[in-house]
């Protein structure tokens, strides 16, 4: 049986499908057993009432890594409009330990220092994947706006042997014996490629060596680099622009419906 997708599984109300991933969640409330699964797209709510599914449930933690195969069927009142009935489940990895961030709920509430120390699990929480799935989806417009204009994609060096903008606020690092320095910016690769490509960009780290005590600062973060010769104008430079900003916003809003309604966001 082909593995379904959780986004996926209300499009196969009457059939029997298979799904896989992380045990979000799993309550008994008397004559009814919900159980929860999270795989890397959403979550679906499955139905649980045979017993040996439910004395396998009972002996794990949630983020056990799980299968459950069922019969997909359409309700209302689920998340979704369906649910999972005549649920088997499977424990493919167990986990016996409480986790250290409560993923399942609805806001993730773990001090900085907590989910610094655990961030592989509570980058896991809904909200949190959801921000990191729109800053693959605006690289993603990015790259095509750009691509569409004839623009080429590079990549340039990080470790260089001098600073690249005036040789202040730069990280210094030993390369093989030899004083050398992580890149600021792209800049001056970015003009020389101008010279035999035209019109380039990259998407690549950029490193700062710049102390700050704001949420609005990085040392390290991703650059979206643009350049572009034969320039007639800010006008030209302004269209290019303006394609880009529709393009990422495009692909945001194409790519990511749930994880903005997740956020509250919207695509102006």
């Amino acid at each position: 049986m082909e593995r379904v997708r959780t986004t996926a599984a209300a499009e196969n109300v009457g059939r029997r499908v298979r799904l896989q991933g992380w045990l979000h969640q799993f309550r008994e409330l008397g004559k009814i057993n919900f159980l929860i699964i999270r795989d890397g797209w959403g979550t679906f709510q499955a139905i649980v009432d045979d017993p040996v599914a439910l004395a396998a449930l009972r002996a794990v933690q949630v983020e056990s890594v799980i299968e459950v195969r069922g019969v997909v069927a359409a309700e209302a009142q689920a998340p979704g409009g369906a649910e999972l009935r005549e649920t088997e489940v499977t424990i493919l990895e167990p986990v016996t330990e409480v986790p250290p961030i409560e993923v399942n709920k609805r806001e993730l509430k773990a001090t900085i220092e907590t989910f610094l120390d655990h961030a592989a699990i509570g980058l896991r929480h809904p909200k949190r994947r959801a921000i990191l799935r729109l800053a693959s989806a605006a690289m993603a417009g990015f790259r095509a706006a750009l691509n569409d204009q004839g623009f080429t994609e590079i990549q340039t060096p990080k470790i260089l042997g001098s600073a690249t903008e005036g040789g202040a606020n730069v990280f210094a690092v030993d390369y093989f014996g030899q004083p050398a320095y992580l890149s600021q910016s792209p800049q001056l690769y970015k003009q020389i490629a101008v010279g035999f490509f035209e019109r380039v960009y990259e998407v690549g780290p950029a490193f700062r060596a710049e102390p700050h005590a704001t949420t609005r600062h990085l040392a390290e973060y991703v650059s979206l680099d643009v350049e572009l010769g034969f320039v007639e104008d800010h006008t030209t430079v302004m269209a290019v622009l303006t394609q880009v900003v529709a393009g990422m916003l495009c692909e945001l809003e194409r790519a990511c419906s749930s994880e903005l309604a997740l956020l509250g966001a919207r695509v102006p």
